[in-house]
C-alpha cells in the first residue's frame, strides 16, 4: 500500500532545560527584542513567576487566570494589555494560563513565550478555547500559537502528585486522539507513541518520588510531544466529548480528560486495528506492549490512582442525555465508527460511574 499524506509543521521554538527558565527565558526576551512584558500567573503561580521572570522587564502583571477561560475574564486581559501598552506576552503555569494568554493574541497578535508549569499541552498548539454562560468554543489560529515554549521540568516540582497524574493523563489523552482524529498521519503517530511510551515511564516514577527529576522530564517531554501531534491531527472524539463537559458543566479539565479517555479508547480501539496496536505496543509491559491498548491504559491509571469516575467532579447522572445530545454535533465525521446518540449516553454513563471500561463496549 502507498504512504500518501499531507503533514503540516508548526513554526515554533523549543527551549527545555531543568533548572534553566529563568536564563532561557531571558534569552528569548532579548531575541524577540520585546521591552514591555505582559506576565500572566495565577494567584497561586505568584512567586514562581517571579523567580522565573526576574530578569525581563516586566511592565505589567495580570493574575486573573479562571478555567476554561470566560470571555469577561478574556476581555479583561485584552484591556490591561491594551492599557500597559506591551509588546510580548509571557504565561508562566498551566493550561488555564496558557490559554488566557492565546485570548489576548488572538485579538492582538502579541507573541506569546509560554512557560508551562503542569503538562497540558496547550502552549504547543495554535488551538484557543473561550467559554460563555455554559457553551465552551474552540477554534485553530496561528496567531494564538506560542512564537517560543520555555520547559524546565523544575517549575513542575511543586505541581501536587493527584494534579501531575491528571495533567499526565490529558496529555496522554491527546496522544490516543491522535490516532484517528481527522487530520491523522504517520507522523502524528509516531509523535503520539513516543509520548506515551514517555508519559507510562514518566508518571509512575512522579507518583513514587514527586521529586524525582528524571520523571518530570519524562513527563513533561511527553506533554510537547502529545501536543504536537494533536496541534497537526485535530480534535478527535475525546476532545469533543471532554469540551462539551468542561464548558457546559464546569468541570476540571485535567481529570474530566483523565476520566473520560478509557472509555473512548474502549469505543474507538477496536474499529481502528492499526492504531490500538500502536497503542498498545508504547505501553511497557515485561519488556513488550501491553495485551491491548486498554489494558495498558487501565494498568496504568490504576498504578497511578488515577480519576476514575465523573460522579467524583460534579457531574450529574441526570445531565447525561443533555450532554450527549449536546456533543453529537460535533463528532468528526473521520471516527473509526459511526457514533450514535444512544452510544454516547452508554459512554457518559460508564465514565460518570467509573465501571471497568473493557466491559462497556
Amino acid at each position: 500500500m502507498t504512504m500518501r499524506f499531507v503533514h503540516d509543521t508548526l513554526p515554533q521554538r523549543v527551549a527545555f532545560g531543568s533548572g534553566e527558565a529563568a536564563a532561557n527565558l531571558s534569552r528569548e526576551i532579548g531575541s524577540l527584542g520585546a521591552t514591555r512584558v505582559m506576565l500572566i500567573a495565577a494567584k497561586a503561580e505568584a512567586d514562581l513567576a517571579d523567580t522565573v521572570t526576574a530578569d525581563i522587564p516586566v511592565a505589567l502583571r495580570h493574575d486573573d487566570v479562571v478555567m476554561h477561560v470566560p470571555v469577561e475574564v478574556a476581555e479583561r486581559a485584552r484591556a490591561a494589555a491594551a492599557s500597559g501598552d506591551v509588546d510580548v506576552l509571557v504565561s508562566v503555569g498551566g493550561g488555564s494560563t496558557t490559554g488566557l494568554a492565546k485570548a489576548i493574541a488572538l485579538t492582538t497578535g502579541l507573541p506569546i513565550i509560554a512557560v508551562p508549569t503542569t503538562y497540558a499541552g496547550s502552549e504547543a498548539t495554535p488551538v484557543w478555547g473561550l467559554t460563555e454562560g455554559a457553551k465552551k468554543t474552540t477554534g485553530t489560529d496561528k496567531r494564538v500559537l506560542p512564537r517560543v515554549v520555555v520547559y524546565d521540568a523544575a517549575l513542575t516540582m511543586s505541581l501536587p502528585v493527584d494534579m501531575s497524574v491528571a495533567s499526565g493523563l490529558n496529555a496522554l489523552a491527546h496522544c490516543v486522539d491522535s490516532m484517528w482524529a481527522p487530520n491523522a498521519d504517520p507522523i502524528n503517530a509516531a509523535f503520539a507513541a513516543e509520548g506515551i511510551r514517555s508519559l507510562a515511564a514518566g508518571l509512575p516514577k512522579v507518583v513514587a518520588d514527586p521529586m524525582d527529576l528524571d520523571g518530570r522530564e519524562h513527563a513533561l517531554y511527553a506533554a510537547y510531544l502529545s501536543a504536537t501531534a494533536f496541534a497537526s491531527a485535530g480534535s478527535g472524539l475525546h476532545h469533543k466529548i471532554c469540551h462539551v463537559l468542561g464548558g457546559k458543566y464546569n468541570l476540571p479539565h485535567a481529570q474530566t480528560h483523565a476520566t473520560v479517555l478509557p472509555y473512548v479508547l474502549a469505543f474507538n480501539g477496536p474499529a481502528a486495528p492499526d492504531a490500538e496496536r500502536r497503542i498498545a505496543g508504547a505501553f511497557p509491559r515485561d519488556g513488550a506492549g501491553a495485551a491491548s491498548a486498554l489494558d495498558g491504559l487501565v494498568a496504568l491509571k490504576q498504578e497511578l490512582n488515577a480519576p476514575h469516575a465523573l460522579a467524583d467532579y460534579g457531574f450529574a447522572e441526570e445531565s447525561i442525555p443533555e450532554a450527549a445530545q449536546a456533543i453529537l454535533p460535533s463528532v468528526p465525521p473521520s471516527n473509526p465508527r459511526p457514533v450514535s446518540a444512544e452510544d454516547l449516553r452508554a459512554l457518559l454513563l460508564a465514565a460518570w460511574s467509573g465501571v471497568d471500561p473493557r466491559g462497556v463496549f
